[in-house]
Order: structure tokens, then sequence, then C-alpha cells
């Protein structure tokens, strides 16, 4: 099947989290046309089963694909763990691109093996998630430090990216993981690079160490573009448009394209039904 360079690539997550990936595929693809939607009003993922991640995840790639999507970014670490498999089935000959956890160069980046991951807790029950934890630990020695982050991607979510409800928050998941000896903290949710600065902060307040934050967002847009080369569909050419849609409130999702991306970016409120989220 012959997909055209200019065609878009279609980028999802449960809310605004997904736009510190977004950033990085605009980074390394600025010809590309991209599709962001954020899923806001079934917000957050963290605290759905990972059926109803499933098929939510489905249903806003089957309205993606059905805007002319050429390939699929999943933004978000809880659709992936709960829908990439899925997905993959129902689009096979499509580039499909998921969020893993940063487990790996976690591990490459730490010095003493002491990694802590920052993540949903569904992400952290995830099989896959548990799978990968096991087979990177046991290739590289290197010991995974798990924190639920209940209620943060929630925070990030309102804007409260430098309250002091979303620092005492992040205070409460971080300074145990440095008290515990981490000196790498993978931050496995694409909401947390929204909070770097503040997490930087707080690591600077707790220990006089080096710590590395992990933000897997730059890994997913290489492969994105290694899928489209492979492909043959990559844009060339004038800089690409980004088109958003969101099932909450568009002028929410507009005022986070300004505040976090400096963009003024038209979005759309639509609505998407899947089974285990239409009324009855």
């Amino acid at each position: 099947m012959t997909v055209s360079a200019d065609a878009p690539i279609g980028v999802f997550d449960s809310g605004v989290g997904g736009l510190s990936v977004l950033r990085h595929i605009r980074a390394l693809l600025p010809h590309e046309h991209l599709l962001y939607f954020a899923d806001s009003a079934f917000a957050p993922y963290g605290d759905k089963t990972e059926q109803a991640v499933a098929e939510r995840s489905l249903a806003i790639a089957g309205f993606l694909v059905a805007r002319g999507a050429k390939a699929l970014v999943v933004a978000c670490n809880t659709a992936t763990v709960a829908a990439i498999r899925l997905l993959r089935e129902h689009f096979p000959d499509m580039p499909i691109v998921g969020v893993e956890p940063g487990l790996k160069p976690g591990a490459a980046a730490s010095r003493n093996g002491k990694v802590g991951v920052l993540a949903t807790d569904r992400t952290l029950a995830g099989e896959k998630f548990l799978l990968l934890r096991e087979q990177i630990s046991a290739a590289s020695g290197a010991q995974f430090l798990l924190q639920g982050c209940t209620g943060l991607a929630d925070q990030i979510e309102l804007g409260e990216l430098d309250s002091d409800a979303t620092a005492a928050m992040l205070r409460r998941y971080i300074v145990p993981l440095l008290d515990q000896g981490a000196d790498t903290l993978v931050l496995g949710c694409t909401h947390y690079p929204l909070v770097q600065a503040a997490i930087e902060r707080i690591v600077a307040q707790a220990t006089p160490n080096e710590v590395v934050l992990v933000d897997t967002g730059e890994a997913v847009a290489r492969q994105l573009a290694r899928l489209l080369e492979a492909a043959q569909c990559a844009r060339r050419g004038a800089a690409g448009r980004l088109q958003g849609y969101t099932s909450a409130s568009g002028t929410a999702l507009e005022v986070a394209f300004a505040n976090l991306l400096g963009l003024a970016v038209p979005v759309q409120e639509v609505e998407i039904g899947s089974k285990l989220t239409d009324p009855a």
C-alpha cells in the first residue's frame, strides 16, 4: 500500500502529557504534518483498567486514521502498555510507535546501578513493564526502585506546573528514591517531563550528587523517523502543520499548546465513543 508523504502523523495521549513527546517530534521532523489528540475527558488513564485504556486507545487511533494518519504515536506510557499490541494487530501495515518506560537508558546512565522509576500505578503494574524490568535487570544488574506517582499527572493536566501542591507531591515521590541511593530518575510518564524544572530543583535541594533524568521523548521521535524512512513516506519541503483535537475543552488545549510549546494551534472538540466509556 502506497502512503502519501503529505499525510499527517497521528499522536495521542490521555491529555497534555504527550506534548512532551510532540515537541521532540516537531524538532526532529519539522516538515511533517501532525494531528494531536488529547483525551482529557477520560484522563487520567492511570486509574483505568487495562481493558478500558486499550479500547479507548483503539477508538482514538481509528479517529486519527480516518483523518488520514499515515503513522501513529502512542504518546502515553499507560496506553502503550495496555494497547500497543492491539493497535499493531488492527493496523498491521502502519508505522506505530509507543513510549517505552526508559528502563534501558536509565540502566545505561546509572553509575551505581540504582535507578528510580517515576510512573503511574497502571504502568508499573503492567505485565509488559514487569517483564521488561526483569529482562533489563538481569542483563545489566541494575536495581529499579519503582515509585507510583498517584495524582501527579492530574496536577500537570490542570496546568499546576510550579504550584506548591505539585512541588510537595514531587518531593514526596522523589526524595525517598534519592535516600535509597538512586543516581538516575526515569520519567516514566509523558506528563512528567513537563515539570522537569521543578524536579531538578527538588533533586538539587535533596542531594549534592549528580542525578540523571531520563526523558524518552527524543527516542520516540528517532524511532518514528526510522519507520517513516523505511516506509518511504517521510515528508520533505515546507514546515508541517499541526492540528489539535480533544475530547474535553478546546480552549484548555489551546492554552496548553501556548504555555507548554509556545504555539498557537487550532483545536477541535470531538466526541469519540468506545464500548467501555459510552453511557448505557
